[in-house]
């Protein structure tokens, strides 16, 4: 499991061709200034989006969102019960990365979200042949909670959120 993420970076690449694609546009919201206003912002798919774009790829020096590995549409947040769900598509159906992207994506919503939320990450239906095994991994509180225990492993989260801003 955790020997197929930390795998030797020299080794041959899963994906040697992925197709970049295109950004979407920065939107900038607006700044509320009612400070007497003590009624929190709700938060949506759209703000969820801008924390996870910039996670840079483990194999590919592209962000998710430049290999459409994480896209606005495949996030679902309902704020009043704190519920975040989020697909993602690995660009192949036979990535053996993609337990490691739902880790990092996993990670840096856990670091930027308030802690009323419950974040469940999945592989997009139908884009991984291990679809099942994928999703299992990354729901097992446990299982995330030892390969973040894991040096090699937290180095390689840690790289991948390195370039993306907090």
């Amino acid at each position: 499991r955790a020997a197929a993420a930390s795998a030797d970076m020299t080794a041959p690449l899963i994906n040697a061709n992925p197709v970049v694609h295109a950004t979407k546009q920065r939107t900038q919201r607006p700044v509320r200034i009612d400070a007497d206003n003590d009624e929190r912002e709700p938060i949506d798919a759209l703000e969820i989006f801008e924390h996870v774009r910039d996670i840079t790829d483990p194999e590919h020096p592209y962000t998710l969102e430049q290999l459409n590995v994480v896209a606005e549409d495949l996030i679902e947040v309902d704020d009043a019960k704190g519920r975040v769900m989020l697909h993602f598509t690995p660009t192949v159906p036979h990535c053996s990365m993609a337990t490691l992207i739902g880790l990092c994506v996993r990670v840096k919503l856990l670091r930027c979200l308030p802690q009323r939320f419950k974040v469940n990450i999945q592989v997009t239906p139908g884009s991984h042949s291990a679809e099942a095994a994928v999703n299992k991994q990354l729901a097992d509180k446990e299982r995330v909670a030892a390969a973040l225990e894991n040096p090699n492993l937290l180095d390689m989260v840690e790289r991948c959120l390195s370039s993306s801003p907090i």
